[in-house]
Parts: C-alpha cells; structure tokens; sequence
C-alpha cells in the first residue's frame, strides 16, 4: 500500500498494490498492522458501512459531533465518485479548505478522512457502490451538516448543478460560517 498526503495534514489517499492476472485481481483492501505502519495512526475501525447510488446522487456534508465523531476509511467498489473531505476545525490554518479524490472501482483507491472534517461524495457514473469503515459508531442524535453548495466552500463536484440529486435532509444543511457544531483544532 502505498501512502499518498493531500493538501490538508491527516488526510491520506490510499493506493493498495493490486495483483492482476488472467482471472482478474486481487488485493488488500485492509490490513489493521499495514495502516498503523504506513500512516502512523492505530486505529480500531467498529463499523463499516455500504451505499448504492445513482449518477447525480451527492450525499453530504455530513460529519458527527463531540464524542460521536467518526474517522472514515472510504472506498468504491463499482462505478466513480468524487469524494470530499472539509476541514471544520476552528482555528485550523486549513479551517474550511477542502481536498477532493476520485474513487472508482477501477482505481481501487482509498480516502482517510480523520475526525473533525466533514464528509461527502457526488456519483460521477451511472451507479456506485461505496463502501467506508468507521471508528465510532453511528450516533443519530449526533449528525452535522454543512451545505454542499456553501459559496464560501465552492466545492467543484464535477457535476451539473440541475443533475445533482440530494435528500431531503442534505437539500436543508447549513453553511459552514452557520454551523454551530464545528470541531476545535488541537
């Protein structure tokens, strides 16, 4: 596996070694001992989660707050998605920079998203499957938000504004300067 940094510390894009043959691939999606080495976090993922999406979908920005937040280790299994990583840590020097990756099935990438971001994806192909491991568990009462189309983010999710299809709930989320659940940087 091979470690790639970003633009904002903490948050990695991973590339595993992929072993091709005549009857197709294989390959490490995780290895607890491999991560710790590689990244320098020991992490103990509790939870893992899958969605299915159509093109257009974008799920986001989500995050949980306090004690309920969550680190995430996000992959594709089939298809592509642009996914999003912003960082909501007051008083960070990259407070409200964000960092973006495409995913696909194709590419087997993964993205870590350490606590304190929010978190979201766009379906750039006809469907997706996208799968994430979590370091704590889902907390209903303690979901954030923060717009998907907030100006002073002007996240470019490669798609057009009159394809993007949201829930109910992500069509409502506040902007980051009107969030009032943000993390503190340490």
């Amino acid at each position: 596996m091979e470690v790639l940094k970003t633009a904002i510390e903490g948050v990695l894009i991973l590339e595993p070694r992929v072993f091709n043959d005549a009857r197709g691939y294989f390959f490490e999606s995780y290895n607890r001992r491999e991560f710790a080495e590689k990244t320098g976090l020991d992490i103990s993922f509790v939870q893992d989660n899958e969605s299915f999406s159509s093109y257009g979908v974008l799920r986001g920005l989500h995050f949980q707050k306090g004690e309920y937040a969550q680190s995430k280790l996000v992959r594709v299994i089939e298809g592509t998605v642009l996914d999003v990583a912003v960082d909501i840590r007051r008083g960070s020097p990259t407070f409200g920079k964000w960092v973006s990756v495409e995913l696909s099935g194709d590419n087997h990438r993964q993205f870590f998203i350490p606590r304190g971001f929010a978190h979201g994806f766009s379906v750039l192909s006809p469907t997706a499957r996208f799968q994430y491991k979590c370091d704590n568990f889902y907390a209903p009462q303690q979901e954030g938000a923060i717009a998907w189309n907030d100006p002073d983010l002007a996240i470019d999710w490669r798609l057009p504004a009159e394809d993007v299809l949201l829930s109910e709930k992500d069509a409502r989320h506040p902007l980051l300067k009107d969030s009032p659940y943000l993390f503190e940087y340490k």
